[in-house]
């Protein structure tokens, strides 16, 4: 059993906190106002709980950050850098613009050079940043099943044992993984969120996820 630490209290954060608890770990879910979560935590079960994003952030042995992108970088200094110093911190999150999709295309408020989670990784420098859950919408996180098999997650980091820890966590989940490297590779991976995000605002198709072939 592993303590869990996720950072929001939204969608996203649910579905992953459902799917560490099914596995038997203790989860706390971080929020700037805890106590929205009662109704949460009491139908969650024993190994459910709440907290502020510091509370979290040091409740975890493994934290995820879980917000919305334009919220990400304020979340990490609440939940305070040093709370997750020598951590595996897996990065959802997607540096999505605070304005409408055009012709289906989320805008986004970084440059062609840059990524959200670099931005993060600057912030938390001792953490150990991994990219993943950010190309699939929250309904498919956990246990994904589709007819062709499992369905690929890319990943992206700085330490390899985390990215070994992410991978293993994306296993019990349903996922295969593909390791794209370092934290630059997010440049890569945070824009597959627009590519999913498509067949959805144009013909509200959701149910569908990435998968790597291999020759």
């Amino acid at each position: 059993m592993k303590k869990i630490g996720i950072l929001g209290s939204g969608p996203v954060a649910k579905a992953l906190a459902k799917g560490f608890l099914d596995l038997g770990h203790r989860v706390m879910l971080g929020s700037r106002d805890p106590a929205k979560l009662s109704d949460w935590q009491g139908a969650s079960g024993p190994n459910a709980s709440r907290g502020s994003f510091s509370e979290t952030a040091a409740f975890g042995d493994t934290v995820l950050l879980a917000v919305a992108g334009t919220g990400a970088e304020e979340a990490l200094r609440l939940a305070g850098v040093e709370n997750m110093t020598g951590k595996t911190v897996i990065d959802t999150t997607n540096p999505i613009a605070a304005a409408p999709p055009a012709d289906g295309v989320i805008p986004y408020f970084t440059g062609p050079g840059e990524s959200l989670m670099e931005r993060l990784q600057a912030l938390a420098p001792e953490a150990h940043l991994v990219k993943s859950f950010s190309s699939v919408g929250n309904t498919l996180m956990v246990n994904p099943s589709f007819s062709e098999g499992r369905p690929t997650m890319f990943i992206c980091g700085n330490n390899e044992a985390a990215k070994a820890e992410v991978t293993a966590i994306l296993d019990s989940f349903g996922w295969d993984t593909a390791d794209m490297g370092k934290a630059a590779a997010a440049r890569a991976i945070e824009p597959l969120a627009m590519l999913w995000c498509i067949p959805g605002f144009l013909r509200n198709e959701w149910a569908h996820a990435f998968k790597l072939l291999k020759a």
